[in-house]
């Protein structure tokens, strides 16, 4: 035998898949050793014995009735899945291509078996793999609808709320409109009983019927006020060239009437007017110099100051006091907010502070505030002097 020959030989005897010769009928011609080990049967051992003896039940069916007349019909297979018995009685799974070739002494079918171990294990993995991306898709397509479903009840529940808060300011805008009249005349009432002569007590009693109503006529202005910046077209103004010292000065007069007890200055810094609207700014001085006498100390002075500077106009209002906490402050402007808790008779809604910022911005101006225990607080309100261009008229 020559060198070609026997590297043929061990080429057909190792090769890397199981290769069996078999007659028509399944009889086993030759078998390599790879094949024999696969099965644990000796290659002697199998020559003679049929093919489909070495299947399972299963496997011997589906011999008989699909491969073996495939072979005969169209003369090879592909791919074909089978199970062996081994010799220790366990399965082998393999899967088999199979060709039928005639020659002159009949007809052989030459079979090549390959295992299927890793081929098994990869087909496991990949189902696996599958599975987990199905589940995880799943999850996800819940997950993204839990989501759209909780976006729509969130959109629709804001709706509501910005429904009920529209309502609500509405209902607090007419309320408080329609409580005016009768306040003017409780008011009108008392300062008709007031200018006859009255004991000392009744005096006392209309005092305090008159404060009162002052103090419900502000908080009704505050309200008011509040509705248009929320529900309306912003607070209007009506702004002219004013001296801005002479209207200031007015203001504090009237305000050193309305809080007797309070110790109210006035400083001036330089000269000239400015556009602005005279009541909507006596209003700021108003509620800022009632914050003061609300939560400053009463007994140091409240200084109100008016500025003229080269491009701007500032009012400012100082105190003496607890220092407000710089948590607060990032809020203090903000509807319904407080200081703190007083009892004080000055003490309103908490929409004073609001409604100076409100119409600091309709002047085209803005609010700030310090608050310190050396410096004591002091709220600045600044308008630019340019206004006449940037505001427009009131709707």
């Amino acid at each position: 035998m020559s060198t070609d020959q026997l590297d043929l030989q061990a080429l057909f005897e190792q090769a890397p898949c199981g290769l069996v010769v078999t007659k028509e009928d399944g009889t086993i011609l030759r078998s390599n050793q790879t094949f024999s080990s696969w099965i644990g049967f000796d290659s002697q051992a199998l020559i003679g014995r049929r093919f489909q003896d070495l299947l399972t039940m299963g496997g011997r069916i589906f011999h008989q009735t699909h491969w073996a007349p495939l072979m005969r019909m169209q003369g090879s297979v592909a791919e074909v899945k089978l199970d062996l018995i081994h010799q220790d009685k366990r399965i082998v799974t393999m899967l088999l291509n199979g060709v039928r070739r005639e020659y002159t002494d009949g007809a052989f079918n030459e079979l090549a078996l390959f295992g299927t171990t890793d081929r098994d294990k990869y087909e496991r993995e990949l189902l696996n793999a599958r599975k987990i991306a199905e589940d995880l898709l799943r999850e996800k397509t819940a997950a993204e609808t839990a989501l759209q479903q909780a976006q729509a009840e969130l959109s629709l529940a804001y709706e509501k709320s910005q429904r009920r808060a529209l309502f609500a300011e509405q209902m607090v805008a007419i309320v408080s409109h329609d409580l005016k009249n009768p306040l003017t005349a409780i008011k009108m009432a008392s300062d008709i009983l007031a200018r006859g002569e009255r004991t000392a007590k009744e005096s006392k009693l209309l005092g305090h019927i008159g404060q009162s109503a002052d103090r419900a006529e502000r908080m009704i202005a505050d309200l008011l006020d509040f509705a248009l910046a929320r529900v309306g077209s912003g607070i209007a103004i009506s702004p002219s060239a004013q001296d801005l010292h002479a209207f200031v000065r007015q203001s504090v007069d009237e305000l050193r009437v309305a809080f007797p007890n309070a110790t109210l200055l006035h400083q001036t810094f330089g000269a000239g007017s400015a556009f602005l609207d005279a009541d909507r700014v006596q209003q700021i001085i108003g509620n800022l110099v009632a914050n003061s006498v609300a939560y400053g100390d009463l007994k140091q002075p409240i200084t109100i100051t008016s500025r003229m500077e080269t491009d701007q106009a500032v009012v400012s209002v100082h105190n003496h006091g607890p220092v407000i906490p710089e948590s607060l402050i990032a809020v203090l402007f903000e509807p319904m907010t407080r200081g703190a808790e007083t009892a004080s008779d000055v003490r309103s809604v908490g929409l004073g502070l609001f409604i100076v910022r409100e119409i600091a911005q309709a002047h085209g101006g803005d609010v700030s505030v310090s608050s310190s225990a050396e410096g004591g607080t002091l709220f600045s309100v600044s308008f630019p002097l340019n206004i006449a261009s940037d505001v427009s008229p009131p709707h």
